[in-house]
């Protein structure tokens, strides 16, 4: 069986880079180590990854500062899912596409850096928009994310038509349509931001479901076919390119029956597109399953997706509850409260400090000695933040006094900064 590169090295070999895409029978493996440092990449990889990190660290700071804050919420939502969650994305999901795909980027550095540019200025008015009551800001920071998101699906598309076959390529499908998602999802949410009237619930509703399962869950869906087994150190589950490219198809047709069943609002019709997405997910996560069931994980990266995995079957299974039981959408979207807590905390949040754990020391360069010791600095106290978090979490959402929920949010807050203090050190170590 063709080992990934996760895989551990042979005896006396130096250590396999740890890179998403596995290797193959004369594929050229990534540049990593002293060699990434030489083309740039390690110092594209530390400017860029300081993004999401600035993203988390205003999260935190708006956990102190949200009772002088009205909107507080929804900048927190807007913070982890434009601002972190899609620069990563966008940033990641060019690099995996780079690497399963093993073809040259159509698209320079500086054009990427642009296309970056664009994205953080239209979060940033977007942001602006939504906490001083500037709509048409908003609106205007929409427009900007919009041609940020198509600019770099044209850049995928563009790569996927110039790359020679390749076993992997249905990750890059799955980006795709991720970015076609977001690309529904975004005018939807500027149309919200300057009208008020009857539709509004079946918009936001339409909004969410869109955003957090098209953009971010088909994109987490689609990585872990390989970010999985390297995080593990694993063998690839046979069968499991089989299982994603069959789930792709069911999660799309799923996404858009929900889309058009809240719009409409026709509850079974959105019910049977949730069944649908979240069939997508088990068969994708059967195999992943089977990984880990011969090789556990060990370390916090492998824990954080493991639980992001739990909590996402939860989100999705808590979304059809709220969807059945609602009488209209403003009831459901009142409802969907319940849902945001698993899936932004527990799924998305975890996916996202947990993938940067593991491929932030990776493609920073300088050989197995940094990467062990940035490893080793990211994965401190894994254990005691993975749990305290989850359970956390778990405490949060139960009814608890509000005393008990002010405690566990700030536990969440600590394991954020538990996260964050040491990846900022990474990036100014590296920088040395």
């Amino acid at each position: 069986m063709t080992r990934t590169l996760g895989d551990p090295a042979p005896t006396g070999a130096a250590p396999v880079p740890t890179g998403p895409a596995p290797a193959g029978p004369g594929a050229p493996a990534p540049v990593t180590g002293p060699a990434a440092a030489g083309t740039g990449r390690a110092n594209w990889h530390r400017r860029v990854a300081a993004l999401p990190l600035a993203y988390l660290a205003a999260l935190v700071v708006l956990g102190f500062v949200h009772p002088f804050l009205p909107t507080w919420r929804w900048a927190a939502i807007h913070l982890l899912l434009l601002g972190a969650a899609s620069n990563a994305i966008v940033v990641w999901s060019t690099h995996f596409a780079a690497a399963v795909l093993r073809a040259s980027a159509p698209d320079s550095r500086r054009t990427q850096a642009a296309r970056l540019v664009t994205l953080n200025v239209g979060v940033l008015a977007v942001l602006v928009a939504g906490t001083a009551d500037r709509p048409w800001l908003g609106v205007g920071g929409a427009a900007l994310l919009f041609a940020a998101v198509a600019a770099h699906l044209v850049g995928l598309a563009r790569r996927l038509r110039r790359a020679l076959p390749a076993r992997f390529t249905v990750t890059v499908h799955y980006y795709l349509a991720a970015a076609v998602a977001l690309l529904a999802g975004v005018p939807v949410g500027a149309w919200m931001l300057v009208v008020d009237d009857a539709l509004r619930p079946r918009l936001a509703l339409f909004h969410a479901h869109v955003n957090l399962l098209g953009w971010v869950t088909l994109t987490v869906l689609g990585t872990l076919l390989t970010l999985w087994p390297t995080v593990l150190r694993a063998r690839m589950a046979d069968g499991a390119v089989r299982a994603a490219t069959v789930a792709l198809p069911l999660a799309v047709t799923g996404l858009a029956l929900l889309g058009v069943g809240v719009l409409a609002w026709w509850r079974v019709v959105a019910a049977a597109g949730l069944a649908l997405f979240t069939l997508a997910a088990l068969v994708v996560l059967r195999p992943a399953l089977a990984v880990a069931r011969v090789r556990p994980p060990t370390a916090f990266a492998g824990w954080s997706l493991a639980a992001a995995s739990v909590w996402l079957l939860v989100a999705l299974g808590t979304d059809a509850a709220t969807l059945l039981s609602a009488d209209d959408p403003a009831t459901a979207a009142d409802r969907f409260g319940t849902v945001l807590l698993p899936l932004l905390v527990g799924f998305v949040a975890q996916v996202l400090v947990g993938s940067l754990s593991h491929l932030l020391p990776m493609v920073l360069g300088g050989g197995p000695g940094p990467v062990r010791r940035r490893t080793a600095l990211l994965e401190r106290y894994g254990a005691q933040r993975v749990a305290t978090a989850n359970a956390a979490l778990v405490v949060f959402l139960l009814p608890t006094p509000p005393f008990v929920r002010i405690t566990t949010s700030l536990l969440i807050l600590v394991v954020l900064v538990q996260f964050l203090v040491p990846a900022a050190r990474v990036l100014l170590t590296a920088r040395r």
